[in-house]
């Protein structure tokens, strides 16, 4: 697209992460789930969001926020507290994730992400022919993403609008994704190339990017909780109703709730192979953890 055309247009930001990626290994005990995506946000709206996160990471520290602070979920959602959350009550660190999801809701931050039970990627194969391995977790969320984020910026956000993808991009898929990118906006039928995305940032410094973080937070969440909802995980009932009640809020910020399916001919195979891969929540969920709203 000519600068002149983006510069007219309004820019939504698509952030994305990564959680559970274990690379070739689809039997990983710990990680059974993989997931990727983030939040969504309008051009504008950053400085704001990322104005109240200071804050509500200053109020956590007391005035005194850790040299070089990043935040990593992991590290604050970790059974005892690692870096600078090391020796926090869980009450008080479970408090703070609460607060970063709030903000999203607050602010009127979107969420997308794809979910995959590795088990199923691992025991079922993709018939369609696709230019990359169906067998990666990441490419496949990747691809997909692509279509769900272009069809929410053409049907959801208004004819000016244009999708920018940001990611904290690992090493060993920049390739590949510049690839998958690449296809899906100039080399697929026309009738089906990607329009309504402009471009995607990779290597990103998360550390100077709040987004990047609360997107690692949001997904790390989901990805806790499909755990807990694929009978691959029981921790503790605090831990459970946190994940599940957190699972909720971000679930009611997901643009698109069912698979976006990709045009084309010979992709149905492929729409089918993501529904039978996806990781997601069964019936009745709400009640068995205690949920309301």
């Amino acid at each position: 697209m000519p600068h002149h055309l983006l510069l007219e247009s309004f820019v939504h930001f698509f952030y994305m992460d990564e959680s559970g990626d274990t690379g070739n290994d689809l039997t990983n005990e710990e990680q059974p789930v993989f997931v990727l995506g983030g939040i969504s946000l309008r051009d504008e709206g950053w400085n704001k969001t990322h104005e109240t996160w200071q804050k509500a990471i200053s109020e956590y520290f007391d005035g005194n926020i850790p040299e070089d602070f990043e935040l990593h979920s992991n590290e604050l959602l970790s059974p005892n507290g690692e870096g600078p959350f090391e020796g926090h009550e869980i009450e008080k660190r479970l408090g703070l994730a609460k607060k970063a999801i709030d903000i999203i809701v607050e602010r009127k931050h979107g969420v997308h992400y794809i979910a995959f039970d590795k088990g199923r990627i691992n025991n079922n194969q993709c018939e369609a022919e696709l230019s990359y391995d169906g067998k990666s977790p990441f490419l496949l969320g990747f691809d997909y993403l692509i279509t769900c984020i272009n069809e929410i910026v053409k049907s959801e956000l208004g004819t000016s609008a244009r999708g920018m993808i940001v990611f904290d991009q690992k090493d060993e898929h920049v390739g590949a994704v510049e690839n998958i990118f690449h296809e899906r906006r100039f080399l697929c039928a026309k009738a089906h190339r990607v329009k309504w995305i402009v471009e995607f940032a990779s290597a990103v410094d998360s550390k100077k990017n709040p987004m990047i973080q609360l997107s690692d937070l949001v997904i790390l969440c989901i990805r806790r909780f499909l755990e807990m909802e694929e009978g691959y995980k029981a921790p503790s009932e605090i831990v459970k109703k946190f994940y599940a009640e957190s699972y909720n809020t971000i679930y009611n910020r997901l643009k698109k709730k069912a698979i976006v399916e990709r045009g084309g001919n010979g992709y149905g195979k492929l729409n089918d192979y993501l529904k039978t891969v996806q990781s997601k929540h069964k019936h009745g969920w709400k009640k068995r953890y205690g949920v309301e709203g």
